[in-house]
Parts: structure tokens; sequence; C-alpha cells
């Protein structure tokens, strides 16, 4: 079992968290009004509505692999990469930590570009001219926003998530509810059926690559705080329809407002094109909450990426890690706002290409916690430098596998895989492909070999 007197877990005095706290943590995470835009990428995979709006609760639900792994945290106090230690040792932790790291890091670039598009819209109602100028300050005030966050302890991390909940939470439901009766419902009920090969899964994958399969590197970070007395049950349904219920309901806006903006999905600025939707008197309040429901996402994926410098043993001082992410948060956004503009274009090659080693590690760490360590625990030696064992080759045999077969099934401007033809072209499908050949293989040496890890 894990030893909770062990630096690889939070110290018991910390572990007061309730499940309510994660409920406020993951809802506030998902009030972002980029899910509208999930919605409107739905519809254009050409699917009727009844398909658009299974696509849409099937997509949100992926957030249950989230609830699932942050059991492991609730059980262990430990976080996410560094239980991952145990499962593919510690060499072989690295690169999905990286990938890890790569992807957190990748979704604060798009939040960031998201805020300062919608900041810049906000400059423009208030008179100010758009602007190269306007756009690197509207970036340097949203980037200063969300780097003061990492000062903030969990504590503190979950009465802000709190409040972005009730606050942001409230507002972005009154715009929705404002953009609901812009619907053209004869046009939205007359679209005829799509493929369920050949395009609702397709939707699917690309919706799960980037809500339950990103976000399930983060999971047992905030569950570690957890007290453990906590049930299991509770943890995952707070998880899972905290992040749940404001994601479909976002998403399923999203599907009727593409009847009345058809060009969202292919906006160089989708927050901009939502906000000409709505009547003048409500524009600004919308930019605002906009903003508003992106920080909680931000605040996510920095402290989440803090973590996971620590465990690539990239031990640097709190100034110096700021300072990375700092860098990083501007250079990313500046060459998709200066030199590729195709903002969704960028986003979803994004997704899909980290999504495949994302949705294999997943898979690993899932089923070696289902078949093993809901049992044994984390032993604190496994998850050490010192301790560990460099390759655990069951986990990375499996991730290899998973990897493999999802580049197989992929096509991108980068490369083509030999098999990403007919329904597995341009689309994420490589990513469930990815996922269920690492769950098979990790299921398949784990039950060969008796042996625990």
């Amino acid at each position: 079992m894990s030893n909770t007197n062990s630096n690889m877990f939070i110290p018991q005095a910390e572990r007061t968290g309730s499940p309510k706290e994660l409920f406020f943590i993951w809802f506030a995470s998902n009030i972002g009004i980029l899910g509208v835009v999930y919605g409107a990428l739905i519809v254009g995979y050409r699917l009727s509505f009844i398909q658009s709006v299974l696509s849409a609760i099937i997509g949100a639900l992926s957030f249950a692999l989230v609830g699932y792994l942050s059991l492991s945290g609730l059980r262990s106090g430990g976080t996410t990469f560094v239980l991952s230690r145990a499962v593919f040792g510690i060499r072989g932790n690295l690169i999905p930590n990286l990938l890890g790291w790569l992807s957190l890091i990748g979704w604060l670039a798009v939040n960031v570009v998201t805020g300062t598009l919608t900041l810049l819209s906000l400059l423009g109602l208030l008179g100010f001219e758009q602007s190269a100028v306007w756009t690197v300050i509207s970036l340097a005030i949203f980037v200063l926003l969300i780097l003061t966050s990492n000062l903030f302890g969990q504590d503190m991390l979950v009465k802000i998530q709190t409040f972005f909940t009730y606050v942001f939470g409230a507002l972005t439901f009154l715009i929705l509810i404002i953009l609901i009766p812009k619907t053209d419902w004869t046009a939205l009920l007359s679209m005829p059926d799509g493929g369920w090969l050949s395009s609702f899964l397709p939707a699917i994958s690309i919706i799960i690559a980037g809500t339950g399969i990103s976000w399930s590197i983060a999971a047992a970070d905030y569950s570690a705080y957890q007290n453990p007395g906590n049930t299991g049950g509770k943890v995952f349904a707070s998880v899972t329809l905290g992040a749940f219920i404001p994601l479909f309901f976002i998403m399923g806006v999203g599907i009727l407002l593409s009847t009345s903006v058809p060009d969202l999905a292919s906006a160089a600025n989708p927050i901009q094109a939502i906000g000409q939707a709505l009547p003048t008197w409500m524009t600004v309040l919308y930019f605002i909450t906009a903003l508003g429901g992106l920080i909680p996402q931000c605040i996510i994926s920095l402290k989440s990426a803090r973590v996971n410098l620590e465990t690539l043993n990239i031990r640097v001082s709190d100034r110096t890690a700021i300072g990375i992410h700092a860098v990083i948060m501007i250079l990313i956004p500046v060459y998709v706002l200066f030199v590729s503009e195709d903002f969704l274009m960028n986003f979803q090659l994004f997704l899909g290409l980290l999504g495949i080693g994302l949705a294999a590690w997943a898979a690993v760490f899932m089923f070696d916690y289902m078949l093993l360590r809901s049992k044994s625990g984390y032993e604190a030696r496994l998850l050490d430098n010192a301790t560990g064992r460099s390759f655990e080759y069951r986990g990375v045999i499996s991730w290899l596998a998973g990897v493999v077969v999802g580049f197989l099934f992929t096509n991108s401007p980068f490369f083509s895989g030999p098999f990403a033809k007919g329904i597995f072209q341009d689309n994420s499908l490589g990513v469930l492909l990815a996922f269920v050949a690492s769950a098979l293989v990790m299921t398949v040496l784990t039950k060969t070999n008796s042996k625990s890890a």
C-alpha cells in the first residue's frame, strides 16, 4: 500500500478536501464559451439534430474517465504523473509525462489565444481600433492575469473556482438563454442523418480528445487533496457531473447556434462571431463573461503544468517556473495570432496529434489502476527516483502499441498514416483506436503476468 509518510504523496494534514470541492473545480473549468464552438464543430460533421445531441452527450460523458482516474489520487494522495511512475517506470514515464506537460501548455496557449481575441473584441466595442499593438497589449494583460494564479494554494484555488462557478456560470447561462431563441428550428430539425461511422464517430472523437482525454492527465492532481475517508462513488460523481453539466449544456447551445451563425466553426475569431449574434446591449457583458469562463481553465492548466514540470525532474524555483511558462504562453499565441491565423485548424491539429499519445497513456494508467492498484495501492518505492524501476515494460509496451496504432490511422499536414483512409481520413478516430489498443495490450500483459508491479 502507499506510504503516507513519503514525500511522494500529499501530506495527510493537507488532505481535507470534500467531493463538493471537486465539483466546483471541474464545473468552473468547463463553463468556457469555447464549448459553443465544440457544438458547432459537431454539426460541421453533417449530423442530424438527434445525432448532434447524442454526440454532445457522449463527448461530455468522457469526463467519466477523469472521474475514474481521480480515484487513484483519492486512494493514494499522489498526483497524476507521480503515480504514473509505478505504471511506466521512472524513465519510462518521462515521455508520457512530457506529452502531458505539452498538452497542458498547449491548452493554456489555446485559452490564452481565445482570451486575447475576446479582450481584443471587448476593446473594439469600447472604441479602440483593432491593431497589432492592441493585440499585443491584450495578450500581455491576459497572460498577466493567469500568471497571478500561480501564487494561489489549493484552498484558495477551490474558493476561486467556486466563485467562478456561481458568478460566471450564472452569466453564461443568461447569455445562452438569449442565444437559444435565435435558433432556426426548421433548418435544424430538417438536417438529414450523417453516417454513424463516417461522421458520428469522428465527431465524438474530436470532442473526447479535447475534453475527457486531455483533462485526464490532471485528474489525480486535485483528488489527491481529498480526505481519504471520502467514498470513491462521491468523488467519481462530483468530478463527472461537475464537468458534464456545463459542458453538455454549452455544447448544446453551440448546436442550436450553428443555424444562426453558420460560419461559427470556421471563424478566425469564434468568440467575436458569437458576440455578433447578441443584442448590442448584451455584447459587453458577453465578452466579460467569456473572459471569466476562460480563467478557471487556465488556472487548472497552469497549476498542473507546474506539477508536471517537477515530475519531469526539472526542479526550479517558483520564479523560474513562472518565467518558463510565461515565455511559452506568449510565444505560441504570437504564432497563432500573427503567423498562422487559422485558429480552429491549429486547434484541431493540436488536439488530434497530442490526443493519440494521451489516449494511449490514459488507457494504460486506467487499466493498471483497475487491474492492480485499486487493490494493492501505490508503493512509495516505485515512485521515487532512487528506488523505482527505470522501465516498467508492461506499461511502456502497451503505451507504444496504442501510439503506433493511433498514428497508423491518422493523417495530418506533416504525415499520413497508411490506413488513414475512408472513415479514418481527416478526423480524430486514431485517438479512440489508440485508447482501445493500449487497453487491450495492457489487459493481456497484466493477465498473463500475475506478478504485481
